[in-house]
């Protein structure tokens, strides 16, 4: 044999050197990820406000917006799941008003603030069983259902307060600890939010169950023909969205120190938007935690950029909702060529 078909043979086919060509290829699929765009316009945009202000760059603006998306970033992890499964819910910020002032009124009721915040946490969890209910039980649909809940939750909210927030001034420091403490340098609660992302991102990629959530979102009738109970598919990841609203507001009512009826308002809005945004479709079957997390980190720089240009509140508004009729006009034509 010889010495360069010896040195072939010994490097195998595993072994052998990228050629250009697959190089290329490989980069040209990295290009075509939408995870990629939503990277390289989320570093335009730094690029660009960082010579439009001075304090975009700030730490003290870092650290903001961080701790903005962080918290809201939990509920898209749920809503992202859910979309996948087909569904979707409108009431994740009446929910996660909700969480907070079940756990304030508790906490005043003399309950200590963990017991309180559990007990909140599994109130959410039934709403989103409940909710699951109607859906595969009753045959709603999940736009019908979460719209009622929505109004349904703002109203026990504003029920139980009066209207007005509630004042926790003598929440323990241990308890604040997780909505406005550190590690170091880093806040707890973007530990939390990257414990969720990283749970939930490896659940989806790599447990059984979990696969069935994007082939229940595919084609439910096909998927229920394999031998797939997509009707305990879409239970569970309804009732896991409404869960991560109530780990969300309790997380708001630690950082804030008090329970906001009023809280959340819009919140839907945002969070649809970043799933969108990040490939989750509205049509169910496709989406990523990664790409839903860059749409949350998007929006929040677009709110920050916008802030700190002063920009008024009402063009703020007619923004975010053009970057959401854009997400979804994007999803509409992607989802027309896949057919």
């Amino acid at each position: 044999m010889t010495r360069d078909a010896k040195t072939a043979a010994l490097d195998g086919p595993g072994n052998q050197p990228a050629s250009p060509d697959s190089l290329g290829s490989a980069v040209l699929r990295l290009f075509r990820m939408r995870e990629t765009g939503l990277v390289l316009i989320i570093l335009a945009l730094f690029v660009i406000m960082s010579f439009a202000s001075p304090y975009f760059l700030t730490w003290v603006n870092m650290r903001a917006m961080a701790m903005a998306f962080a918290v809201e970033g939990i509920v898209v992890v749920g809503m992202t799941i859910l979309l996948i499964s087909g569904g979707i819910d409108l009431s994740v910020g009446s929910v996660t008003a909700l969480a907070m002032v079940i756990a304030g009124l508790l906490f005043l009721a003399g309950v200590d603030p963990w017991t309180a915040s559990a007990l909140s946490i599994l109130a959410c969890t039934m709403i989103g069983a409940i909710m699951g209910f109607f859906v595969t039980t009753v045959g709603l649909h999940h736009f019908i259902v979460s719209l009622a809940v929505m109004v349904i939750a703002r109203g026990a909210c504003l029920l139980g307060t009066g209207g007005r927030p509630l004042g926790l001034y003598t929440l323990p420091p241990e308890f604040k600890f997780i909505g406005q403490g550190s590690i170091g340098v880093i806040p707890v609660v973007i530990l939390i939010f990257i414990a969720v992302v990283i749970a939930s991102d490896f659940m989806l990629r790599r447990t059984t169950f979990f696969r069935k959530v994007f082939y229940t979102g595919s084609n439910e009738k096909a998927a229920a023909y394999s031998g797939i109970r997509t009707k305990r598919v879409v239970f569970f990841t309804t009732t896991l969205c409404s869960a991560l609203c109530g780990v969300a507001g309790i997380i708001y009512m630690a950082r804030f120190g008090s329970a906001q009826p009023t809280f959340g308002i819009g919140m839907e809005l945002n969070v649809i938007a970043a799933a969108v945004i990040g490939g989750a479709s509205l049509s169910g079957g496709s989406g990523t935690i990664l790409g839903a997390i860059l749409g949350v980190i998007l929006l929040s720089v677009v709110s920050s950029s916008l802030a700190l240009l002063d920009v008024s509140v009402y063009w703020q508004d007619i923004i975010r909702g053009s970057i959401l009729l854009a997400a979804v006009t994007i999803d509409h034509y992607l989802n027309k060529r896949r057919r």
